[in-house]
């Protein structure tokens, strides 16, 4: 069996999924169809907006299905008439056994932490929240609990001081891309010597990385001063941290703050946390663009 002849079907939905996407089909790999999140509506005018693994898929003419229930069954019927041996998912919903166990060579994910840490929807937002010097991407294959399968394999990265989550997001989206074609190429030796991937249960202390929401993102200052930073950047650039900013006697509620610097004194624009002060470096004000601190002062004068 080569690369060309392994039939894969990918499932993912946003650009960190694209990325691993890419480096399958330039790569030269047999993707044979993509299954993503079917199209909502957004904005005010409620059109329609397509998932960014779609987009990519029809542009180089992949097939493309959108189920609403993984388990309905003219859903489990297309994706049977693929043929598939393999599947391989990044970024996307928990899938049933009727999905999962479809495939003859099994069902692989890709999760951005270092498994068993951070189980489950933002893996890199808890480790840059929680302040992790190092993070980076598991390949396991798939069963009944989330993030649990047997490891494949997994790629290290360290976290800077001063990383938002975007920064280790996209470096850990070009890690994961490699790490999925290389446990393609790891599945594909296997078979062609008869042998089983090599794989090892999860050990060590699990942790969990559950869904951000509005509310998770509310700074609370009561925390110490590096805490708080470490918040902020853990939220930046989205889904962004907030609060409710008060300058110069004015009310800004709902404020977003990109970034900060620890800081021994109170400067013209800061936040007061339990043992110190952060200088707000970039914030956004309800209604306006993001912008520096600088400018926000400027426009208050």
């Amino acid at each position: 069996m080569t690369k060309k002849d392994l039939r894969i079907v990918f499932m993912g939905t946003p650009d960190f999924a694209v990325e691993s996407l890419r480096a399958l089909v330039e790569g030269g790999y047999n993707v044979v169809a993509c299954v993503t999140m079917p199209d909502k509506p957004a904005g005010r005018g409620h059109h329609m907006i397509t998932s960014a693994v779609k987009d990519y898929a029809l542009s180089i003419g992949l097939p493309v299905l959108q189920p609403e229930k993984l388990k309905d069954p003219q859903f489990v019927a297309q994706l049977s008439a693929f043929n598939a041996e393999l599947f391989i998912v990044v970024a996307f919903r928990m899938l049933p056994e009727v999905v999962w166990s479809m495939p003859r060579l099994g069902t692989f994910n890709l999760h951005a932490s270092l498994l068993p840490r951070y189980r489950g929807a933002a893996p890199i937002n808890w480790a840059v929240i929680n302040g992790d010097k190092e993070t980076g991407v598991t390949t396991f294959f798939l069963k009944h609990e989330i993030d649990t399968g047997d490891l494949i394999l997994q790629d290290q990265t360290p976290i800077a001081d001063d990383e938002n989550v975007g920064e280790v997001h996209d470096r850990l989206m070009a890690m994961g891309a490699a790490l999925v074609t290389r446990t393609v190429d790891m599945i594909i030796d296997a078979e062609n010597e008869g042998r089983p991937v090599p794989a090892t249960p999860q050990t060590g202390e699990a942790t969990a990385a559950p869904k951000i929401f509005r509310e998770t993102c509310q700074i609370d200052l009561s925390q110490p001063a590096l805490k708080v930073k470490n918040f902020v950047r853990g939220l930046s650039p989205y889904p962004a941290a907030w609060t409710d900013l008060q300058v110069g006697g004015r009310s800004f509620p709902g404020t977003k703050i990109f970034e900060v610097r620890l800081s021994e004194q109170p400067t013209a624009l800061c936040l007061k946390a339990a043992d110190g002060y952060l200088d707000i470096v970039s914030l956004q004000v309800p209604g306006k663009k993001r912008m520096p601190a600088k400018d926000f002062l400027n426009g208050l004068r």
